[in-house]
């Protein structure tokens, strides 16, 4: 199998991703939702780097990419969607929405699973929620949804042209919702039908176990509805909701490139196996 993406691919991804962060950084810049509270340079610096370590990480270890196993796929008719000979339209649409379901599933689960909420808890760390937020992960999860997504692409076999279009919007409504820009309150209310917004998911990062571990959704917001985790708003309202993981407060350790990579093997109580949860806990963190 041939697992080098089209060089226009590459081309394309590459020039929304840019154009989308900076984007998002100049809107965020003059319509600020929320006070920073940690240093920013040393933010930045460490989050876009992790974001260049995991994509030459993925290109090493996993140099099969999701379009090139759709494209192998495309080539010998394999997958769900071989079995019915729909519209191309309509596969792509499908497919796009498997997909997110499929994120958002593998989002419960690194929060259900303690060994991955570890992975996870990197991302939950930072100490403040911004557009390079959305691009914060440790390089172990990365890798590990990487082998996730190969695997649904194969199971479905989908269009390439709908691996592309989601992996572009997945990436954009990441960097969207993670965003720390003002929406009007009306308007935040409609769009959230259609997308997560970034009030919506900020909720998620709250510092309280029953919030954190509600608006899963990273692109389309029918999953936290239709399957019960949705919550509107944070307790303490957004300008005043703490941010990150309780345990982990120390900047220097967070918001540094080798303290984020370290982070997951910690022994702390966010990583424990012990008993039960408690309302206020992190999720993947157990009451000792």
């Amino acid at each position: 199998m041939d697992g080098v993406e089209p060089a226009t691919v590459v081309i394309v991804r590459l020039a929304c991703f840019l154009s989308i962060l900076i984007g998002m950084a100049v809107w965020e810049l003059f319509v600020p939702r929320r006070k920073l509270v940690a240093g920013k340079p040393w933010r930045w610096t460490s989050n876009l780097s992790l974001v260049v370590l995991n994509g030459t990480l993925v290109r090493i270890l996993i140099p099969v990419t999701a379009v090139a196993a759709a494209m192998y796929a495309g080539d010998h008719e394999y997958g769900l969607f071989y079995i019915v000979d729909w519209p191309l339209w309509l596969e792509v649409l499908l497919a796009v929405i498997a997909f997110d379901l499929a994120i958002y599933l593998q989002h419960v689960m690194f929060h259900a699973v303690p060994l991955f909420w570890r992975l996870h808890m990197v991302h939950h760390a930072d100490l403040d929620f911004d557009v390079t937020t959305g691009l914060r992960f440790h390089t172990l999860e990365i890798l590990l949804s990487s082998l996730i997504k190969l695997s649904v692409v194969l199971v479905l076999g989908p269009p390439v042209i709908a691996v592309v279009a989601f992996e572009i919007l997945l990436n954009a409504t990441s960097m969207f919702n993670h965003s720390n820009i003002k929406l009007p309150k009306q308007f935040d209310r409609l769009l959230r039908w259609f997308v997560v917004t970034p009030d919506m998911h900020r909720v998620h990062h709250s510092v309280i176990h029953r919030e954190a571990n509600s608006n899963f959704g990273f692109n389309l917001p029918w999953w936290d509805y239709l399957l019960g985790t949705y919550r509107p708003q944070p307790q303490k309202g957004h300008e005043l909701m703490e941010i990150g993981v309780r345990t982990f407060t120390d900047e220097r350790q967070v918001e540094r490139l080798p303290g984020m990579l370290l982070l997951p093997f910690q022994h702390t109580e966010s990583a424990s196996m012990k008993k039960g949860y408690t309302s206020e806990s992190q999720p993947g963190e157990k009451q000792l």
